[in-house]
């Protein structure tokens, strides 16, 4: 099977799959091959608290920290790809004349992470198929610290989204559980640790 014929398979995909598959694969599994109910943590009620904080704020905030002069902000917007079968919602886009910039808030320490680079890496193709415009950059909104840092959204990244879309896709017609992540420390906090029996 090649890759565009996966790309184009029946599963629909949200942008925050691919950024849950980077984190540890298993999540995508729990929610598309054996569908649990978890629910919603504290980190879930927060984010939806922060980020209506975080858009009060930016609405009267200039341009210079995304090096841009000006620029049409348009908060929350949904996004669909029916070519790749993928939709997600974006914390905000950055349009000017000539390009777009998705800039995404993350109420996290610790700075960027390969995760919300595959997310933003996603959320560009998005862009740039409904709008039809170029995506040279992308940001993350860092909450706790109120810094914006870019993230490269080039040839590498949005390999990288591509291959996320194959492999999910494998993984659900499947039906086989992927490894978890390596990195324990994510797990302690997870909504879906009961389900990881080898792990605990």
């Amino acid at each position: 099977m090649n890759g565009e014929t996966e790309i184009g398979g029946e599963l629909e995909l949200t942008v925050s799959d691919l950024k849950q598959w980077a984190y540890c694969p298993r999540i995508p599994y729990y929610r598309y091959v054996i569908p649990v109910k978890v629910a919603p943590t504290y980190k879930m009620r927060r984010a939806k608290e922060t980020e209506a904080a975080v858009q009060a704020l930016e609405v009267r905030r200039g341009f210079r920290r995304y090096g841009l002069e000006r620029a049409e902000r348009r908060f929350e917007l949904y996004l669909r790809s029916p070519r790749l079968k993928l939709s997600g919602k974006l914390d905000l886009l950055l349009v000017t004349e000539k390009a777009a910039y998705p800039v995404d808030f993350k109420d996290t320490e610790g700075g960027v992470r390969y995760n919300h680079r595959i997310q933003l890496a996603a959320y560009a193709l998005l862009v740039e198929e409904k709008l039809q415009l170029p995506v040279p950059l992308a940001f993350v909104y860092l909450v706790p610290t109120k810094e914006v840092a870019s993230v490269a959204v080039a040839t590498k990244e949005r390999a990288e989204v591509m291959r996320a879309l194959q492999e999910i896709r494998r993984m659900a017609a499947r039906e086989a559980m992927p490894a978890p992540t390596p990195v324990r420390a994510r797990c302690v906090g997870c909504e879906f640790r009961n389900y990881c029996a080898d792990i605990w």
